[in-house]
């Protein structure tokens, strides 16, 4: 699936347990300033690694459970999830090369 799938406290397991290709999560809010320059390049990167990661957003005030389930207390944070299980946690925002490298790294396709 192509681009960045909105995700709910209901949907968030089956989304991220399904497959094996590594899942990142935005988790942030509308008032979050800096969450919406993280959402752009959010959607870029889902571009970018298409194929090869799959991404999700969860709206945190929308969806109160997924973000108190995974204790999200800094905005923007993103989780990347790789068998269905956490395995990188990105709290603030980053830039696009700055998560890609993030990505590049979990993909085992970045320098050490």
């Amino acid at each position: 699936m192509k681009g960045v799938v909105e995700l709910t406290s209901d949907t968030l397991d089956a989304e991220v347990t399904t497959g094996a290709t590594p899942y990142l999560v935005d988790f942030w809010a509308e008032w979050c300033s800096p969450c919406h320059a993280v959402a752009q390049a959010v959607q870029e990167l889902a571009e970018d690694f298409e194929g090869r990661v799959r991404f999700g957003s969860v709206d945190v005030l929308a969806q109160t459970a997924a973000s108190e389930r995974f204790e999200v207390m800094t905005l923007p944070t993103l989780i990347v999830f790789v068998d269905g299980a956490p395995v990188r946690r990105i709290a603030g925002a980053r830039t696009k090369a700055q998560l890609a490298a993030e990505l590049d790294r979990i993909l085992g396709a970045g320098a050490a």
